[in-house]
C-alpha cells in the first residue's frame, strides 16, 4: 500500500491556496534545477481556483510547458476543452501549452496523434496533478475498451485514445488521457479532491491497491513514491 499523506483543509478557497503553493514550489525548484518545467494540470471544476491564482504567482512562465492530464474531442474553443481552460489562463503569462488534440473526432487516432506529438518533450513530468470523479476515473482513465492501454499499456506511450462505457453524461465524447505510466512516472505526483464521496472512495481504492476495481486504485498501486492528497469537504 503506497503511503498517502492526506491534507484537510477547512474551505475550497484554504485548499486553493495551498495548492497553488505546492505546485508554485514544485515549478520553481524544477526551473532552478533545469532551467525549465514540463506538468500536467487537470481540467474541471475543482482545480479552477487554485489553477486562477497559480497563474497570478511570479513565476517564469516562458520556460514552462504545460499539458492538459487528459482531453475532450472537442475545438479548444469549446467550453468542454481543458486545454483551452489552461491556455485562458496560462497563454496570458507566456507559459506554452500543448493541447492534446488537433480537431480529431476519432480517438483511437487523437490519441495517436497525441502520442506523436509529445513525443520529444522533456520528459519525465515535472508534477502531475490529479483528481478523482465520483466513479473512481482519474484524468480521462475509465473503464472501457480502451482500459487497460491506459492504465497497464507499454510505457513508451505517453498518450491514448479512449471511449469511455457508459461515456460521461457531463461531457458525452471521447477522449484522450496521458497515460497512466506517463502520469506516475512524475517527479511529483498530487492528487486534489473534494467532498466526502471521493474521499472515501480514494480510501478504499488506496486499501485495494493492484486489484482495485477503480482507475484511480490501480494508478495509485503503480506509484513508487509517497503521494500528496489535498481535501476539503
Amino acid at each position: 500500500m503506497i503511503d498517502a499523506e492526506w491534507w484537510d483543509y477547512e474551505d475550497e478557497d484554504e485548499m486553493a491556496e495551498a495548492v497553488a503553493g505546492d505546485i508554485a514550489y514544485i515549478i520553481g525548484q524544477a526551473l532552478e534545477a533545469r532551467g525549465r518545467a514540463l506538468v500536467a494540470f487537470p481540467g474541471g471544476n475543482t482545480p479552477l481556483k487554485a489553477l486562477k491564482l497559480l497563474a497570478d504567482m511570479k513565476i517564469e512562465w516562458a520556460d514552462v510547458t504545460i499539458l492538459p492530464t487528459d482531453d475532450r474531442l472537442v475545438p479548444v474553443t469549446d467550453k468542454l476543452s481543458n486545454a483551452g481552460m489552461l491556455a485562458k489562463l496560462f497563454l496570458p503569462k507566456k507559459a506554452r501549452v500543448l493541447p492534446l488534440t488537433a480537431g480529431e473526432s476519432d480517438p483511437v487516432l487523437a490519441g495517436r496523434a497525441a502520442d506523436e506529438r509529445i513525443a520529444d518533450l522533456d520528459w519525465p513530468l515535472d508534477v502531475a496533478w490529479l483528481g478523482v470523479g465520483e466513479d473512481g476515473h482519474t484524468a480521462s482513465i475509465f473503464p472501457g475498451p480502451d482500459f487497460e492501454a491506459a492504465i497497464a499499456g507499454p510505457k513508451a506511450r505517453r498518450a491514448i485514445g479512449v471511449r469511455p462505457e457508459p461515456l460521461p453524461a457531463n461531457a458525452p465524447v471521447p477522449r484522450v488521457t496521458l497515460t497512466a505510466a506517463t502520469l506516475v512516472s512524475a517527479r511529483t505526483v498530487t492528487l486534489v479532491l473534494q467532498g466526502k464521496t471521493k474521499k472515501k472512495l480514494v480510501e478504499q481504492a488506496i486499501k485495494q491497491g493492484a486489484s482495485s476495481t477503480l482507475p484511480i486504485g490501480r494508478l495509485l498501486a503503480e506509484l513508487d513514491m509517497d503521494i500528496d492528497i489535498h481535501w476539503c469537504a
